[in-house]
């Protein structure tokens, strides 16, 4: 089932040293750098006492298993 909103995607340009330190980063806590950029953003924000909802968790593992003849 698709997200009611999707994300929005944009281009971002960004220097090659802060692109390897940002997958230095997300490979240590085991995120994408898209994940990663949204985790110090919402930080960053959060410390500006910019408060956001907290993202809608996703569900986790393989689907339920549908029947045949069902």
């Amino acid at each position: 089932m698709p997200d009611p909103k999707p994300k929005k995607a944009f281009a971002l340009r960004i220097e090659p040293s802060l692109w390897n330190a940002l997958e230095r980063c997300a490979a240590a806590d085991l995120r994408s750098v898209n994940a990663e950029i949204e985790c110090l953003l919402r930080e960053a924000l959060g410390r500006r006492g910019v408060t956001l909802k907290d993202p809608p968790q996703r569900k986790r593992g393989r689907p339920p298993r549908e029947r045949e003849g069902a």
